[in-house]
């Protein structure tokens, strides 16, 4: 069964370590009934500079940050507003860890890069429209702006990725159980 995400896009790069569950959705969010009634409170409550949701999320499907990603609650509700917004890949230097268990179980990928390489990304890309193209079997991001090509490996765990070629742990579940 292939129901592999998209997880090529659109770079939105989020300068900063530390995005908790409660930036990404704030918890007073957590009484809908629907992935969908998540979608317009995507990162309304962040603070950062210069970041204006309504200008920069549209249209992003990938997101490049710091260290520390979706700390704070264990909740699924980050991933699936992030889902809900066509955002299905997070590359950033850490992230907590069950925020980023629940990203491979909704069928999405979270990404650790080195700061090295992070901050790379950020010097090179974060001021210009960059696409990051996912090749999972090969485990390699192609990162575009303008005339700037490189290729970028990645590891993924060989469970975390069966997660994601099931397009998360219900569909794992349905063809392994």
């Amino acid at each position: 069964m292939d129901t592999i995400k998209n997880f090529s896009g659109k770079a939105l790069f989020l300068d900063r370590a530390d995005i908790n569950t409660d930036e990404i959705i704030p918890a007073k969010y957590l009484a809908e009934i629907s992935k969908e009634a998540l979608t317009p409170h995507l990162f309304e409550d962040i603070k950062l500079d210069g970041f204006d949701t309504n200008r920069d999320i549209r249209g992003k499907n990938v997101i490049i940050s710091r260290a520390n990603f979706g700390c704070g609650s264990s909740r699924e509700h980050a991933p699936w507003a992030l889902e809900t917004n066509g955002i299905g890949l997070v590359i950033a230097e850490s992230f907590a860890r069950i925020f980023r268990q629940n990203m491979f179980n909704c069928g999405m990928l979270a990404i650790e890069l080195s700061t090295t390489t992070i901050d790379h990304l950020f010097q090179s890309y974060a001021h210009q429209e960059t696409i990051v193209t996912t090749n999972l079997k090969k485990q390699v991001f192609i990162i575009e702006a303008g005339e700037t090509r490189e290729e970028i490996e990645f590891s993924i765990a060989d469970f975390d990725r069966a997660l994601v070629e099931a397009g998360g742990w219900l569909g794992y579940a349905d063809t392994h159980y």
